[in-house]
């Protein structure tokens, strides 16, 4: 199975951020515009935290407040978890079914170095299986 490091070289290390100071209307307008379901909080060049379209539900709409009023920091995830390169894809899997999360920022010595979602990890996991199937296909036709 593939390391986090391996995945990142073939997905790409692009990680969408915003600022905590940001309103939670402009995170959600880069989300819609990339199609991506969370982006990384950046406090300088410091993880502050992440903001998923989970935490826009639960935060802003089920409490009545405004997105365009409300900062991003008032309502996201500062409990990052993350993963190092070194992870590999199972130990990741592993990880956001425990946690039940959807989205892990990679962190090389503190640095964000990529992000993964659920959907990079099931993608990876099939890709293997699939080449494990066609291994022992090829074995058992030898």
């Amino acid at each position: 199975m593939k390391t986090v490091r391996q995945l990142l070289e073939i997905k790409g290390n692009r990680v969408l951020s915003t600022t905590p100071d940001a309103s939670v209307y402009d995170a959600l307008l880069i989300m819609a515009e990339m199609e991506v379901g969370a982006l990384v909080i950046m406090d300088g060049d410091q993880v502050a935290g992440i903001f998923s379209e989970r935490d826009y539900a639960r935060n802003v709409v089920l409490k009545g407040k405004t997105s365009r009023e409300t900062p991003v920091r008032d309502i996201m995830t500062s409990k990052v978890i993350s993963v190092a390169p070194e992870n590999t894809v199972e130990d990741c899997m592993n990880l956001m079914s425990d946690k039940r999360i959807r989205h892990l920022p990679v962190l090389d010595h503190g640095k964000i170095v990529g992000m993964l979602s659920i959907g990079d990890l099931v993608k990876e996991t099939i890709a293997h299986q699939q080449f494990l199937i066609s291994q022992l296909e090829n074995y058992i036709k030898s």
